[in-house]
């Protein structure tokens, strides 16, 4: 499974969600992660990129929400508890069983 992690560089929680995408990968022979940089307005919108993280599948959002904007911004998602940049490791887990 090829996951493609979208970033933009002033966004940090990018960092998280590619330590979590690492263990992820460690744990799963079939996982394969890619990074991508998300530069400008014109990339974010030709690759669809909703926010710093973003994390795809074969160029579909594992967590893209209704009304989501494209663009050159932090991502929020929703987390037991509250709000995080990044999914959690049972989130992550969880939307790579249903994909």
């Amino acid at each position: 499974m090829d996951i493609t992690l979208l970033y933009f560089e002033d966004c940090p929680s990018w960092k998280v969600a590619d330590e979590r995408l690492a263990l992820i990968a460690a744990e799963r022979g079939d996982v394969t992660v890619t990074r991508r940089l998300v530069a400008t307005p014109e990339d974010a919108e030709r690759v669809g990129f909703l926010g710093s993280p973003s994390i795809q599948i074969d160029g579909v959002d594992l967590f893209a929400e209704p009304g989501a904007h494209v663009g050159l911004a932090c991502r929020r998602y929703p987390v037991p508890g509250g709000h995080e940049g990044a999914p959690t490791l049972d989130q992550l887990r969880g939307a790579l069983a249903d994909g």
